[in-house]
């Protein structure tokens, strides 16, 4: 009887678990005794799942994979960014040095870290990931040295050539030096506020066409770029996919970024109850466009593990994913939503089945 009222106390029944317990008296022998019919169990039971909870997410959400680790250190290596190439990529390898000498099993680099941000350098600065080689110095370092350390690389984004187009890539490294995935920034960053910033990556860059969700020696990763955080809908489609982490390089401006930035990043690891982690360019003033700076980890009860300002910094912190089981069970999401209502659809699942 208990385990009954529990169900629906879990799936968000709370009036109809009050009504049960009003039907409940108390014995002489203080066990519990139902003066009400057992067909008002299976009213009330009907009434719950009629929110079929499995049904708000098509197709329905995976379970969390199993862990090839349950804790484990990441590394947020907020740098700065010149106008020299091969400056910027020797730089990010003593970073991703210095973090891996720190224990870091898992290292997260920002948003175009390899060139300036502006439409007029993505074309000079793109590499052709495919190609690989002299073609694409930045995504050799990357490999070159998540091989020789042996940890996880989660690139930050580069300028990507591919034929004719020009996309905004994040490309990640497993500890084999292979590259895992690669996410092409799906959002473009075309906004304008008058008197304060007007930026429209189309004008040069193409959207990417597909979500991106990785596994990993760290757990399973789904990867967003910058604007790529304020819609939720990705968030959400990755959570479905069973992430544990998503990581978003970005680089927020000086209008949004003291608005939106740990506020985004907090509600997208509280809405999917799993861990979230930014890294952006560290600030430059004399930039044609000024970072906010400010990574950040979240955890998934949307507590800042971890941040810093706007200075150059390597930050380095474990992630716990007990934390994610903790939270689910503390506040059972997955269970209570109402199917009966909405639904959230991953067409390219639905495709692929």
């Amino acid at each position: 009887m208990r385990a009954a009222i529990d169900a629906l106390v879990t799936v968000g029944a709370l009036p109809y678990a009050h009504r049960l317990l009003q039907s409940l008296t108390f014995s002489s022998r203080d066990h519990l005794r139902l003066s009400a019919p057992r067909s008002c169990f299976r009213r009330i039971s009907a009434m719950a799942s009629a929110f079929k909870p499995e049904d708000a997410r098509a197709p329905p959400a995976v379970q969390l994979p199993s862990l090839p680790v349950s804790k484990f250190k990441i590394a947020l290596c907020q740098l700065s960014v010149t106008a020299d190439k091969e400056r910027n990529i020797s730089h990010a390898r003593r970073a991703i040095e210095e973090a891996a000498s720190k224990g870091a099993q898992l290292v997260l680099l920002p948003e175009i870290w390899n060139s300036p941000y502006s439409n007029d350098c993505f074309p000079i600065y793109a590499e052709d990931i495919e190609a690989g080689g002299n073609a694409a110095p930045s995504v050799a370092m990357l490999s070159e040295i998540a091989r020789s350390l042996k940890i996880t690389i989660v690139g930050g984004s580069i300028p990507e050539r591919s034929g004719d187009h020009l996309y905004n890539t994040c490309c990640v490294f497993g500890t084999d030096g292979k590259l895992k995935g690669k996410h092409r920034k799906i959002h473009l960053f075309d906004i304008d506020i008058p008197g304060k910033i007007t930026f429209k990556e189309s004008k040069t860059l193409t959207a990417g066409q597909h979500p991106t969700i990785v596994d990993t020696d760290v757990g399973r990763i789904g990867i967003g770029i910058c604007y790529d955080i304020r819609f939720q809908e990705l968030a959400a489609l990755y959570a479905a996919r069973g992430a544990h982490l998503i990581c978003y390089p970005g680089a927020f401006n000086m209008t949004t970024g003291p608005l939106h930035w740990e506020l985004l990043q907090r509600a997208r690891a509280t809405d999917n109850q799993l861990f979230v982690a930014t890294c952006s360019p560290a600030r430059d003033a004399s930039a044609g466009y000024t970072a906010w700076g400010h990574s950040t980890l979240v955890g998934p009860f949307g507590e800042v593990i971890a941040t810093t300002e706007h200075e150059e910094a390597i930050i380095v912190e474990e992630i716990d994913y007990s934390l994610i089981e903790l939270r689910r069970s503390n506040l059972p999401l997955e269970k209570q939503r109402r199917g009966d209502l909405y639904q959230l659809v991953d067409v390219q699942r639905l495709n692929d089945d």
